[in-house]
């Protein structure tokens, strides 16, 4: 079967007049403390909480680790929970390198070490997911589970077709100019994102939009966003050196939501991992903790408690 094109169900997505469960921004639990870490080349901003076996969660594009709040919550239990700013993103520095996702898999290893944690379960979204294939792939020994959602791995699959999609203009969209036009319309660019990969717009509420719109016109968090998508193309050649040593052995559940990649992802992460199960978050785009923070944590926990 022909690979879907990224966000093929858009426009009958955004038909839908239903409300999906949405919810504002919350707060992680009052017993996580922050920490600032440096790394190669970078510090790297981390929430810190729970006490158990470890569970790192890494954010994407239009998000911060302040996405993880209710995974975080629902985790910490039996779990110690860490959760990243990505380099340039959110409240971590902003170097002006070191955007590949090699050297940010570099950046999770180095956090893990300065926590004093060798090995850790993975829960990934967007970008994150891209980080989290080369750290895992780099360190295999140190990721028990995964679960990734939502996302492409830059050269893997059909990575070829997915950047055909007109969707996806906003990969090669970067530059001096372009930072020119966006500063002090960061809210407006990440509307975009927001109205067209979501399944219903309404559930991004205005507090959550005006929480990112302000981390991401911080000096420097959008330039180096930019910078995120600009490393691609060193992505793809490194995922590919990855891949030739072997495709990664921990369980890994693939999440897609049913409006945006839905079992898609389960295509492609069988192409870099041998033990793969999927599920798909219902009535959903791409930004699921979002959309469906309920049922996506629900899902999350499972897995990740799963004997």
């Amino acid at each position: 079967m022909k690979p879907k094109v990224i966000f093929a169900l858009l426009f009958t997505a955004l038909a839908l007049t239903a409300t999906p469960a949405g919810a504002k921004i919350q707060r992680f639990p009052a017993s996580f403390r922050t920490q600032d870490i440096k790394t190669d080349g970078a510090t790297i901003h981390v929430r810190v909480g729970g006490k158990g076996p470890a569970v790192i969660l890494l954010h994407g594009f239009g998000d911060t680790g302040d996405m993880w709040a209710p995974v975080a919550a629902a985790l910490a239990g039996k779990h110690t929970v860490i959760v990243p700013d990505l380099r340039g993103m959110g409240l971590s520095s902003h170097p002006e390198g070191g955007y590949d996702k090699k050297t940010q898999g570099g950046d999770v290893a180095r956090v893990l070490d300065a926590l004093k944690i060798d090995k850790a379960d993975l829960v990934t979204h967007d970008i994150g997911n891209m980080v989290g294939y080369a750290f895992a792939a780099q360190f295999p020994s140190r990721v028990t589970r995964w679960v990734i959602i939502d996302a492409p791995l830059p050269g893997i699959g059909p990575w070829d077709e997915i950047l055909r999609s007109p969707m996806l203009w906003h990969f090669n969209f970067r530059g001096p100019d372009v930072e020119r036009l966006v500063k002090g319309r960061e809210r407006i660019y990440l509307d975009r994102f927001y109205n067209e990969l979501s399944a219903n717009p309404k559930a991004i509420d205005e507090a959550t939009r005006r929480h990112y719109a302000r981390l991401y016109a911080r000096p420097g968090n959008m330039h180096a966003a930019f910078n995120q998508f600009a490393a691609f193309t060193q992505d793809a050649t490194d995922n590919k050196v990855f891949l030739d040593k072997g495709k990664l052995t921990m369980p890994v559940l693939a999440l897609g939501g049913d409006h945006s990649f839905g079992t898609q992802m389960a295509d492609i992460m069988r192409v870099v991992a041998s033990d793969v199960s999927q599920d798909v978050i219902a009535n959903s785009g791409h930004w699921v903790m979002e959309e469906q923070p309920r049922q996506t944590t629900a899902k999350i926990v499972a897995f990740i408690n799963k004997d």
